[in-house]
């Protein structure tokens, strides 16, 4: 069953005056998110917002069930402070991932923590199967919430721009390519339902999670690479991301590994070196179950043999990407993160850093390489955050009327 539209007291409201009385609400809410449960002295300390505001607004975030007041903090000087946090049950949203290799659907509450998920495996996604199941997911998600559904307030679609791309590479006739570059995924869900639908292309959503509840905390400006079954990326400049004028910034997966020797015989992109699809190659070419790529398997025998191949080989490719986006972006770091197990992750890593040692970097600052935090579920998180930042995080436009 799909839920009513949010309560009035989750909309945007819409005059100047209100509008900055809720940006000053989101200011909070955001300190909050970032910094843990906080007194209203210390909230006025981090905001700029003087105490009576604070305590305007906390007022009327409580009465929202936005925040929570927990046990009095006492021994010290004066009186005990009151610890506010927020509601897990305060919003939900729901992200999906519609991948080449699986779908996944997350349902999100207010503090970012995953309360459901729901997984479809599948070869190649067909759109007969597919689009039915996102109603019959989503519609199981949201009556999970049961009389906490009104308080769900969004959904995003993460998926790539063009699910039919390199359909020659992944076995797919023109035919099955050309149908699904034709689907509006973002439209058909919401055609599903009567909440607000967003789309994100899904290497942008998974930086959003990056950036919003992993390395982003400590960086500024970073190249953000996720390695699925297609390595993509994205890019952040100053805690924004970055999207470029097409939406496409980051996409590293184009990126040519050397120079083009002859007319028509265009060089290798980098997402033919350093994707997942590479090692389930490798492995179903020697008898091997090729979804072990994607778990611990792979770095078991006998799998472990041709994991070492391609990761040598997706850790130059890689290192050739980071010296490339390090010459034109200088971030301070290139984040690194996958679909993999977290072993594999950081055998890439490491391999990846003693790659570099063979690049020339005469003229550039040397680029450090983290790993990402969030894993396998960075797609379908980073959806599902999209739309709790879009309800509740700071956003200067709020000035202004709609």
């Amino acid at each position: 069953m799909t839920p009513p539209l949010a309560s009035p007291m989750l909309r945007p409201r819409g005059s100047n005056h209100v509008g900055m009385r809720q940006f000053n609400e989101r200011v909070v809410l955001q300190a909050i998110r970032q910094h843990g449960s906080l007194p209203k002295a210390e909230l006025a300390r981090i905001t700029s917002l003087t105490a009576q505001t604070i305590g305007l607004i906390t007022s009327r975030l409580e009465e929202d069930d936005l925040l929570l007041r927990h046990e009095p903090v006492r021994g010290r000087i004066g009186q005990p402070s009151v610890p506010l946090a927020l509601n897990p049950d305060g919003a939900f949203s729901i992200g999906i991932k519609v991948g080449r290799r699986g779908t996944d659907w997350l349902l999100v509450d207010f503090t970012g923590k995953v309360r459901q998920r729901l997984t479809l495996p599948y070869a190649f996604p067909d759109a007969a199967t597919l689009l039915p199941a996102l109603g019959q997911h989503l519609a199981t998600l949201c009556d999970a919430l049961g009389p906490l559904s009104p308080r769900l307030v969004g959904i995003c679609v993460a998926a790539p721009f063009q699910l039919g791309g390199w359909h020659k590479m992944l076995g797919l006739s023109e035919a099955q390519s050309s149908a699904w570059n034709q689907i509006d995924l973002g439209a058909e869900v919401q055609a599903m339902t009567e909440l607000p639908v967003s789309f994100a292309k899904d290497a942008t959503a998974a930086c959003v999670a990056e950036l919003v509840a992993g390395q982003g905390r400590n960086l500024k400006t970073f190249l953000y690479l996720f390695v699925d079954t297609f390595v993509g990326g994205s890019l952040v400049i100053n805690s924004h991301l970055h999207a470029g004028m097409r939406g496409n910034a980051g996409a590293v997966a184009s990126l040519p590994m050397y120079l083009a020797q002859a007319p028509g015989a265009p060089p290798e992109q980098l997402l033919v070196n350093a994707s997942l699809w590479e090692l389930e190659q490798r492995l179903q070419a020697h008898g091997l179950d090729p979804s072990a790529a994607y778990d611990e398997r792979a770095m078991q025998a006998p799998f472990a043999t041709e994991t070492q191949k391609w990761v040598t080989r997706a850790a130059n490719s890689l290192a050739h990407c980071v010296v490339s986006g390090t010459a034109f972006l200088a971030p301070e770091a290139v984040v690194i993160d996958g679909s993999m197990c977290r072993p594999l992750l950081q055998q890439l890593l490491a391999s990846t850093q003693q790659a570099l040692k063979d690049y020339n970097w005469e003229g550039l600052w040397p680029t450090p390489i983290v790993a990402g935090s969030i894993g396998s579920d960075a797609h379908a998180l980073g959806g599902a955050l999209l739309p709790l930042h879009s309800n509740f995080a700071p956003d200067r436009d709020l000035f202004l009327k709609a």
